[in-house]
C-alpha cells in the first residue's frame, strides 16, 4: 500500500455540489462557467465547498510537503517531524473526496434518466481528462521533465496498474465507481437511510480488515499483498463512496462536534507518530496501517466529515463570500490534475526545491503550487475546449 504521500484525489468530489431538485443547474460541473444566481442559491450546501477547498489544499500539502518526508537525510530531524505532522495531518483529504463524491453521485436524481444517461453524463466528463492526463504526465513530466528512458513494456505496465503517474490512478478509481454507482443506487432506494448507513458500514469494515489481515500476514511471515490495477482501485473505496451518502443527514450537536474534532486530532496525531516510528512497532502497523484505507484515518475521516456538515448548517458565507467560495470549489478538479505538473517544474529548475532538504523552501514552494494550480485552473475553465479537461 503505497504512503499517503504518493495517493491521489476525487474528481467528483471536487466538482461543486449539484442543484436540489427544485431548483435550476447553471453550475459549471466541469462543463462552464457558473453563474452567480447558482453561487447564491439558498439550496447549496456551502459546507461542501469548503470542505473541497481545504482538502484539495491539503492534497496539494501532501505531495509537495511530502518531499521532505522522503528524504532519508532529514528523518529524526525537528524539520522532518513537522513535515511528517502536516503530511499525516492531512491523510485524511482523500477519503474525504470520495465521501463528498457519495453524497453527489448516489442521490436518486442523478439517476432518474437511467444508468445510459448517466453513464453518458459522467463519462463524457472524466474520459477526456483520464486520456489527455495521462498522455501529459507519461509524455511532459516523465519523459521531458525527468528524461525517463520508457520501454513500451513499461509503459503497458503503468496503464495496467493505472500509475502512470503519482496521483492518476485516481481517475481510473472514479471511473470504477461511475460503473458501481447505478448498481448501488437501485439497491439503496428501497431501503432508506438504514439501508444506507448498514450497507456503508459492512462496506467500509470489509476493506479496512482485509488491509490488517494483509498486513498480519505479512507480520507472521506469509506475505500476502493486495495488488490494485486500474480496473480495481475503486473496490477499497466503495465504504467511503457509500457513507458520504449515508451520512450525509448526520448534524452533531456542539458538545458532539468538540467530540468528533478531539478525536480527530488525537488520531491524526498518533498516525504522525506511528509513521515515525514505524519499523520500532511492526504490530501496531500491522493492525493499524497508516494508510487511507487504515482505521484510524477512516474514523478520522468521517469525523471530520461531520463536523464539516455540522459547522456548514449553523454558518452561512455572505454573497460575496459564497461567490469567490463555489468559484475556488469548482476549479478544485483543475487544480488536482495540474499541481502534480507545477511541482515536476519546479523540482526541475529549481534545485533547492529537488533536493527537499529545507522544509521553509518546500513550505515556499507549496504555496507557489497551490496559487499557480488555483490560478491555471480558473483561468482554463474560461477557455472553450481547455475547459472541458479541467
Amino acid at each position: 500500500m503505497s504512503s499517503p504521500s504518493e495517493s491521489p484525489l476525487m474528481p467528483t468530489a471536487l466538482r461543486a455540489p449539484e442543484a436540489p431538485a427544485t431548483a435550476t443547474t447553471p453550475s459549471r460541473d466541469g462543463n462552464g462557467p457558473t453563474t452567480a444566481a447558482a453561487q447564491a442559491r439558498p439550496g447549496r450546501q456551502y459546507a461542501l465547498d469548503v470542505l473541497r477547498v481545504l482538502a484539495i489544499s491539503g492534497v496539494v500539502a501532501i505531495h509537495t510537503i511530502g518531499l521532505v518526508v522522503s528524504n532519508p537525510e532529514l528523518k529524526g530531524t525537528v524539520e522532518w517531524w513537522v513535515a511528517t505532522a502536516i503530511d499525516l495531518g492531512a491523510s485524511w483529504t482523500v477519503p474525504l473526496f470520495v465521501m463528498i463524491s457519495g453524497v453527489l453521485v448516489l442521490h436518486p436524481r442523478v439517476h432518474a434518466a437511467g444508468p445510459a444517461a448517466f453513464y453518458r453524463k459522467r463519462f463524457a466528463r472524466i474520459l477526456p481528462a483520464l486520456v489527455v492526463w495521462n498522455l501529459v504526465y507519461l509524455i511532459v513530466a516523465r519523459v521531458l521533465m525527468r528524461g525517463e528512458d520508457l520501454t513500451r513494456n513499461g509503459v503497458i505496465r503503468l496503464l495496467i496498474d493505472g500509475k502512470i503517474y503519482t496521483a492518476m490512478y485516481f481517475l481510473w478509481l472514479i471511473a470504477g465507481l461511475y460503473l458501481v454507482a447505478p448498481v448501488i443506487v437501485a439497491f439503496l432506494t428501497q431501503g432508506g437511510e438504514r439501508r444506507a448507513r448498514i450497507l456503508a458500514a459492512v462496506a467500509l469494515s470489509f476493506t479496512l480488515v482485509s488491509f490488517v489481515v494483509t498486513g498480519v500476514a505479512s507480520l507472521i511471515g506469509v506475505p500476502r499483498p493486495i495488488h490494485l490495477g486500474a480496473l480495481t482501485h475503486w473496490w477499497p473505496y466503495v465504504g467511503y463512496f457509500l457513507a458520504g451518502w449515508a451520512l450525509r443527514s448526520v448534524r452533531l450537536s456542539r458538545r458532539g462536534m468538540l467530540v468528533a474534532s478531539t478525536l480527530a486530532v488525537v488520531l491524526l496525531a498518533e498516525g504522525a507518530w506511528q509513521w515515525g516510528v514505524r519499523p520500532e512497532y511492526p504490530v501496531l502497523q500491522a493492525l493499524m496501517p497508516i494508510s487511507y484505507l487504515g482505521t484510524s484515518i477512516a474514523v478520522a475521516t468521517i469525523c471530520i466529515f461531520l463536523v464539516g456538515l455540522s459547522l456548514g448548517e449553523r454558518y452561512k458565507p455572505g454573497p460575496r463570500a459564497s461567490r469567490t467560495l463555489v468559484r475556488l470549489s469548482d476549479a478544485s478538479f483543475g487544480v488536482f490534475l495540474v499541481h502534480l505538473l507545477i511541482l515536476e517544474a519546479l523540482r526541475t529548475f529549481v534545485p533547492a526545491v529537488h533536493a527537499a532538504d529545507s522544509l521553509p523552501v518546500i513550505l515556499v514552494a507549496y504555496a507557489v503550487v497551490l496559487v499557480s494550480s488555483f490560478a491555471v485552473s480558473v483561468g482554463a475553465s474560461k477557455i472553450p475546449y481547455l475547459r472541458a479537461i479541467f
